[in-house]
């Protein structure tokens, strides 16, 4: 009698549910992801305003992002050392720089590669005449 009021309080072998070991210690993968966590492998547009902004543009870097950045919000002085920052940030990650357009920069992680190269707007060209505008 006292054993089966002991049954009733645990519940029957029957109504209980088996686990085998190995499900027991496996990890639902859908749990483990953060909704709030940013995506890796996005393409950023930056257009600073400050050097200041330099750090940001570093976390987008650390996170295995590609930046596009666009000096042409700020003075010479503060983009070069924006640009020297950013240099420095991609040498420690095993990153790359490269110039595509006046004031125009991509930066790309060690996980992306870049194919070609964007030639410089002067090369083969003739001189300009003086009607012509510098843009």
């Amino acid at each position: 009698m006292a054993f089966d009021k002991l049954k009733k309080m645990l519940g029957d072998e029957d109504d209980r549910e088996i686990v085998d070991e190995e499900s027991f210690y496996t990890i639902d993968e859908n749990k483990e992801k953060p909704n709030n966590k940013e995506v890796a492998n996005q393409m950023i547009l930056v257009e600073p305003r400050a050097y200041s902004e330099s750090q940001t543009i570093a976390d987008h870097l650390k996170s295995k992002n590609t930046v596009v950045v666009n000096l042409k919000r700020v003075t010479d002085a503060q983009a070069k050392r924006i640009i020297d920052f950013l240099t420095g940030t991609l040498y420690a990650i095993g990153g790359d720089l490269q110039k595509i357009g006046p004031g125009i920069y991509l930066c790309t992680p060690k996980n992306v590669s870049v194919q070609g190269k964007i030639s410089e707007g002067d090369e083969g060209k003739s001189k300009k005449g003086d009607d012509e505008i510098d843009w």
